[in-house]
């Protein structure tokens, strides 16, 4: 059997998607019996120059399905910064991300290799293939914004480990 795009990115995707929705119910969990105030953890930076746990959400959503939405159309944007969204309304988005990926078929995303993309922002543009694109930008992204989001969690105190951050693994059947 040959390893597929479709096994390379949108199996990732789902895996670490399922994780963050894990993570984000624990944490919420912890802060809630701890009286921290799920809005100063939205608001959370590990470093005054790093943007906060939403962003990180936010990016972490569109560097997945927003990902294979450009591979489809052809274009990707950089993500807006949502500042509306609450902790509530980010695990709505990551469960959104997940429940859209999971309705994506092996031969619908393996037909995409080849495609071009092109990563617009402002004036600049980079070209890519589909596959070029989702392997060398968009799945480094992906786990970045993913691993981001986690190490905020961990540093307000929530109780997370590796385990959480991996989610579930494909055994072997």
């Amino acid at each position: 059997m040959a390893f597929s795009l479709y096994d390379a990115t949108v199996a990732n995707y789902l895996q670490i998607l399922g994780a963050v929705t894990s993570f984000l119910d624990k944490s919420l969990a912890h802060f809630k019996e701890a009286g921290v105030d799920p809005a100063e953890i939205v608001e959370t930076r590990l470093f005054p120059d790093m943007l906060p746990l939403r962003f990180q959400v936010v990016s972490l959503a569109h560097h997945s399905r927003g990902a294979m939405d450009a591979a489809k159309n052809g274009v990707f944007v950089p993500p807006s910064a949502k500042p509306d969204l609450d902790y509530a309304a980010l695990q709505a988005l990551v469960k959104d991300a997940h429940s859209e990926l999971s309705g994506l078929t092996p031969d619908s995303v393996n037909a995409l290799v080849g495609r071009d993309v092109t990563f617009k922002v402002g004036d600049r543009t980079m070209p890519f293939t589909a596959e070029g694109f989702l392997m060398s930008f968009s799945l480094p992204n992906f786990f970045f914004h993913s691993t981001t989001a986690y190490d905020i969690l961990r540093h307000k105190g929530a109780p997370l480990g590796k385990r959480d951050f991996i989610g579930r693994l494909t055994l072997k059947k």
